[in-house]
């Protein structure tokens, strides 16, 4: 309400200023000093009336949309304040991270050399493992083996001194004394 006053007010000096200006150039220019006071009240009156017309119109409509719109543009330029001060931060946060880059990578190229002595300590430890695991099965293998060698052997033998011991026997024992030795088993083992 006060700035359409201010503004009534403005335009009224203005217009005046005009009228007088008009005036003042009119009378060098024709030589006369008369001027047509009235028609430049009436012409000011019009003006006034026009001007409050419109006010009674549509001035708080026009009083709405100016502060409105003198509300959005305060509203926009915080939020231009606020997403400057954002962008500011965030190219801070971005150059920081450019400057600690050589840091990052070094600390990452760390971090996996770190974790690949790991792996290769893991993987060298179950190697051993593995190869512990294949050597006593090798052992376990050649004992088995060299068991199974000697119970052939064993077997081989005792078949060997069975045939040599009934070949000798063939030879020393005639019909008679094998008969004898026969029943004197046999007797034995009933008796038990």
């Amino acid at each position: 309400m006060k700035g359409l006053r201010k503004l009534l007010l403005v335009l009224g000096v203005v217009l005046l200023a005009t009228g007088v200006a008009q005036a003042a150039g009119g009378e060098a220019a024709s030589g006369e000093s008369h001027y047509d006071w009235t028609n430049l009240g009436f012409r000011l009156a019009n003006f006034a009336i026009f001007i409050a017309i419109i006010y009674y119109a549509a001035g708080k409509k026009l009083i709405a949309f100016f502060g409105g719109r003198r509300k959005g543009i305060e509203l926009e330029l915080n939020d231009l304040e606020t997403r400057k001060t954002d962008a500011k931060k965030q190219l801070g946060d971005v150059e920081k991270r450019i400057a600690d880059l050589e840091n990052e990578r070094k600390a990452i190229l760390a971090e996996y050399q770190a974790q690949g002595e790991a792996l290769k300590a893991a993987i060298i430890s179950k190697a051993e493992v593995s190869a512990k695991q294949i050597v006593e099965q090798a052992k376990k293998s050649a004992e088995n083996e060299v068991k199974y060698a000697k119970d052939a052997m064993r077997e081989e033998m005792a078949d060997l001194i069975v045939e040599a011991t009934e070949k000798l026997l063939k030879e020393r024992l005639d019909g008679k004394e094998q008969e004898k030795l026969i029943d004197k088993y046999l007797t034995k083992v009933v008796l038990n």
